[in-house]
């Protein structure tokens, strides 16, 4: 087993690098109906929970990028975003019953665009984690996911008063015809206005998604998109690769275009380097000695209480979140259940993925290894009674290939390990997650 395990890897850093996005365990699609339901206040209780992550889930956007197969729809209407919203009020009193006596340490909105909403239901999303939920917003970190169109003052505003420190935006590039070729129409003085009003709303941390690969870019655009985004001096820059998945946009064209994403990769890398970035993990760099204060932002540990149709909860031994698609009608569907949803219907979780000790530990390695803190043999020890090596005694392949180093007790990625981030992550998958994945029919 072990042999075969060191033979797949070989197999497969010799590759591309971007097989598969991996930034989280299990992956959604290993997700199935739980039968019978799972009741989430007998879940929950044997939780802790004196510092959990909330995180509330808006799927709507102005517009569905070429590469996108997020849970979001663009086919919505007043009507149905109040719907929505009163939707996830219900579920949040439920779930508050179910919790009990919790504390919340973090607090994030995604998405979609939460921005998106109309900014009395954007209010109310505030109002629902600080007064339903009872989250401490002015005492917590706080980030949202904003869009060039939907960063207006007066949404800013509300959010800087409401507690919100971390503002994510997602240009993806700064030359226009790059940003046609992913089906978005955000125009560069738009995207440069809106990063303006961030700045002058004085949010302490701005993150930038940029996206390399993308039809018609070159390494040196690449690099021209990564210099206009240091000109607003983000605290923090994702650099993310194309990944063309099934039902996107881009999936759906014959379009070829030139592998370029590693290159791109190295050269991005350097750049933020040389601007005293420090690299947190393959995707995320961080300007820590401006911001040494600033946790590094992370929404898939365990303890966090996802809220909305598309939201994922994580408790150590379940995962769980409403059903995914990617279709429009699928996400639709999806969406008109949510907000039929009877009260009672709230207090069960009814699909998701069942940990049991070896995925815990798969994830527990995964989540550790692919960040920049690294694998701590003591803490494995101390919080599984067990040994790494014993338990996974593969992993001492990812030395041997020069990806992984061990120092002082912790098993770090190397900067070729860092590149292949992905290709070492799907690797860890388990037989059972790799066959739910292989069965899952995508919608």
């Amino acid at each position: 087993m072990i042999t075969t395990q060191i033979e797949h890897l070989k197999s497969k850093i010799s590759q591309s690098p971007y097989q598969a996005y991996v930034y989280s365990y299990p992956h959604k699609t290993a997700y199935r109906p739980l039968t019978p339901p799972v009741n989430l206040a007998q879940l929950w209780s044997n939780q802790d929970k004196s510092a959990l992550f909330l995180y509330i889930h808006i799927p709507f956007c102005e517009m569905r990028c070429g590469f996108c197969n997020l849970f979001t729809t663009v086919t919505h209407n007043e009507d149905f975003v109040t719907q929505y919203v009163c939707a996830l009020q219900r579920q949040a009193q439920r779930v508050k019953s179910a919790l009990g006596k919790s504390s919340f340490a973090r607090f994030a909105i995604g998405g979609g665009t939460p921005t998106q909403l109309p900014i009395q239901h954007l209010e109310t999303i505030f109002n629902i984690a600080e007064q339903t939920i009872g989250a401490n917003l002015q005492s917590i970190p706080i980030s949202i996911e904003v869009s060039p169109e939907t960063a207006t003052q007066d949404k800013l505003k509300l959010l800087r008063e409401r507690g919100a420190d971390r503002i994510s935006i997602g240009v993806q590039s700064f030359i226009e015809s790059e940003v046609l070729a992913t089906q978005r129409r955000q125009t560069t003085p738009q995207v440069e206005a809106a990063l303006g009003r961030i700045k002058e709303a004085g949010f302490p941390t701005l993150n930038i998604d940029l996206i390399y690969g993308l039809p018609g870019q070159t390494v040196e655009t690449w690099l021209q998109s990564i210099r206009a985004a240091l000109r607003f001096q983000p605290e923090e820059i994702y650099l993310y690769p194309l990944y063309v998945r099934p039902l996107t946009g881009l999936g759906r064209t014959d379009k070829e275009w030139d592998d370029i994403r590693l290159a791109c990769y190295r050269a991005g890398r350097q750049l933020l380097l040389s601007e005293g970035y420090s690299q947190v993990s393959m995707r995320m760099f961080q300007q820590r000695e401006n911001n040494p204060a600033s946790p590094v932002y992370c929404c898939q540990a365990d303890g966090m209480v996802g809220l909305g149709c598309g939201a994922r909860s994580y408790t150590n031994t379940l995962h769980y979140s409403n059903d995914y698609a990617v279709g429009v009608k699928e996400i639709r569907d999806i969406l008109q259940v949510y907000i039929q949803t009877p009260n009672e219907a709230f207090d069960f979780a009814s699909y998701g993925f069942k940990l049991d000790g070896n995925e815990q530990r798969r994830r527990y390695i995964l989540l550790s290894l692919l960040s920049d803190e690294g694998l701590n043999f003591t803490s494995y020890q101390q919080r599984f009674n067990s040994s790494v090596y014993i338990d996974f005694p593969e992993l001492r392949e990812v030395k041997d290939l020069n990806l992984g180093m061990e120092d002082g007790g912790v098993l770090r990625l190397t900067e070729a390990g860092v590149e292949l981030s992905d290709v070492i992550g799907a690797w860890f998958f388990s037989e059972k997650v790799l066959g739910l994945m292989d069965g899952y029919e995508v919608k």
